[in-house]
């Protein structure tokens, strides 16, 4: 009997019934075909078999969880202290610095799990189902996209409970959601080129380590955790361009208030930037692997 699902078989049913030894195919036109509510259902199918392999494998969940509570303590009570007194203030004027910058700091940190759970689908043999169903290519990697988002705005919740309880005084919820939200469209446009490093390298402890390398100077040359003015001239015009620093500039403007205007639309540049070079890179490097 044919592996392949039969042309009455509906998308939804073949993710669930496609063994696990069913060949990949190469890549064609019949993509273009699927109109734009086929790409929608077939997106949501993914997603809800995304969530489904979660709730199977809670551990999963274990950085969104733990990260945000122990990058919170540590930052607060280490150099909290130091740090504030250079704000002109302490430990409470530091908390609310650094909680606004801690939230552009989850919206890269988490994005590296979507390349390196892609690599592990690659290897696995589970992208080779997928791409042996008529379904939408692009529709796997939009999926893989919303469920990253999901456990970033997880983490994110996570983060919002612990600086409460050090501190942070939420006086702006408006504030507060927009950067979440601002914080979100740059995390998906991250996300293509993790998507990218996911199909290109061979295994998730390479792309997990180009993460680090990349993460690294992003996160530390920038304003996430301390001011840039006592920095070097060299590395201020670094963070100048860093797009993490105007994220976490335009959240600390609207959740505790400050200039905003053109952090935000820096922000949402490189957002747009990113998105436009990284996603079709991405969607035509898993449509022709091998």
């Amino acid at each position: 009997m044919s592996s392949h699902p039969s042309p009455t078989t509906t998308p939804n049913e073949a993710l669930r019934s496609a063994p696990s030894t069913t060949l990949s195919t190469p890549a064609t036109k019949d993509d273009a075909r699927i109109p734009l509510r086929g790409h929608v259902r077939h997106t949501s199918a993914l997603v809800r078999r995304n969530l489904l392999w979660i709730r199977q494998d809670p551990e999963s969940m274990a950085d969104a969880l733990l990260m945000p509570v122990i990058f919170t303590l540590l930052f607060v009570f280490v150099f909290g202290g130091s740090i504030g007194q250079a704000l002109g203030g302490g430990q409470d004027r530091y908390v609310q610095y650094v909680i606004p910058g801690m939230i552009a700091m989850m919206s890269m940190t988490l994005s590296q799990g979507v390349g390196t759970g892609f690599s592990q689908d690659f290897n696995s043999g589970v992208m080779d189902r997928f791409r042996s169903l008529p379904i939408g290519r692009g529709s796997v990697l939009f999926a893989k996209i919303s469920v990253e988002l999901l456990r970033m705005l997880f983490a994110t919740a996570v983060l919002m409970i612990v600086s409460v309880a050090v501190g942070f005084d939420i006086t702006n919820w408006p504030g507060l959601f927009a950067a979440v939200a601002l914080s979100t469209a740059f995390a998906s446009s991250i996300m293509w080129v993790f998507l990218t490093l996911g199909v290109i390298m061979k295994s998730a402890q390479s792309v997990q380590a180009m993460g680090f390398l990349v993460l690294f100077p992003l996160q530390f040359g920038s304003s996430i955790f301390a001011p840039t003015t006592s920095m070097p001239g060299w590395l201020q015009a670094f963070t100048d361009y860093n797009p993490l620093s105007t994220l976490a500039d335009a959240a600390r403007g609207l959740m505790v208030g400050g200039p905003v205007a053109h952090d935000l639309w820096v922000t949402l540049g490189w957002s747009v930037a990113i998105t436009a070079v990284m996603a079709p890179v991405a969607i035509h490097k898993f449509r022709t692997k091998s």
